[in-house]
């Protein structure tokens, strides 16, 4: 499906980019890993799926410009890299605010605008940019995510306007929780500062808005992601597809 096209996936060591790097190799993509973790496990992985790998921080645009003229032209792009820090407005660190819209929406701007020129040289392309159920609502003390995801939406519509006579399609998906590493790890330390059990912490906390109860896996965003990679959605662009057991349906 997606032979002799090249993809960078951006956060793609881990969780819902490494399932969308999975899912865009097995379908013959050329992918390009971006993240961090153990240069060993990185080398696995790479090994795994016939990638490659560059370690650009994408916190600092004179690096993603680096890594992107490195890289050369690419058919696919998806903007997956993020982080999140939760604190009440008064109390939320400058930096971290900072870092947030840096990661979050700036990267995916630079990315955008430096891949562009080579989609357009070759009148095909594929933008898909990983927001979040928060970039349709809003939970109090994550104000930096939440601006960033509503801006990385209407980032999207706009690009998607600017580039629907290019054969570029640009859209978002935007998860509810998802099943990752990062999302387990909370777990215990929630189970102990709420005096919850495992389940509780699962179904009353993390899942509370979500109405299915149940996480979205990274492999159903992964599956997505493809669709919108596919000729079937040469002509969906501009649009946000939730995938969150119903939490923004309320």
């Amino acid at each position: 499906m997606l032979k002799e096209k090249r993809a960078l996936v951006t956060g793609s060591t881990s969780g819902i980019g490494l399932a969308i790097a999975r899912t865009l190799a097995g379908a013959g993509a050329e992918v390009i890993l971006n993240g961090f973790g153990d240069a060993d496990e990185i080398a696995a992985l790479c090994d795994e799926l016939g990638a490659t790998y560059i370690g650009a921080n994408l916190m600092d645009p004179a690096a993603i410009a680096t890594m992107m003229a490195d890289i050369g032209p690419i058919d696919i792009l998806v903007n997956n890299a993020g982080m999140q820090h939760v604190a009440p407005v008064e109390d939320f660190p400058p930096e971290k605010w900072d870092a947030i819209i840096a990661l979050n929406l700036s990267a995916s701007f630079h990315t955008t605008r430096l891949a562009v020129p080579g989609m357009k040289a070759k009148g095909w392309g594929r933008i898909i940019n990983t927001a979040s159920a928060h970039s349709l609502v809003a939970s109090p003390f994550k104000s930096a995510y939440v601006a960033a995801k509503h801006g990385m939406a209407g980032f999207t519509k706009t690009i998607a306007l600017e580039l629907a006579t290019h054969g570029i399609t640009a859209n978002c998906i935007s998860p509810g929780y998802v099943w990752t590493p990062l999302v387990e790890n909370q777990i215990p330390d929630t189970m102990a500062a709420r005096g919850m059990t495992r389940d509780q912490v699962m179904n009353d906390v993390l899942l509370a808005k979500q109405p299915t109860k149940s996480f979205v896996l990274p492999e159903d965003v992964a599956a997505m992601a493809l669709f919108l990679c596919g000729d079937a959605a040469r002509n969906i662009t501009g649009a946000n597809y939730s995938i969150d057991g119903g939490w923004t349906a309320e």
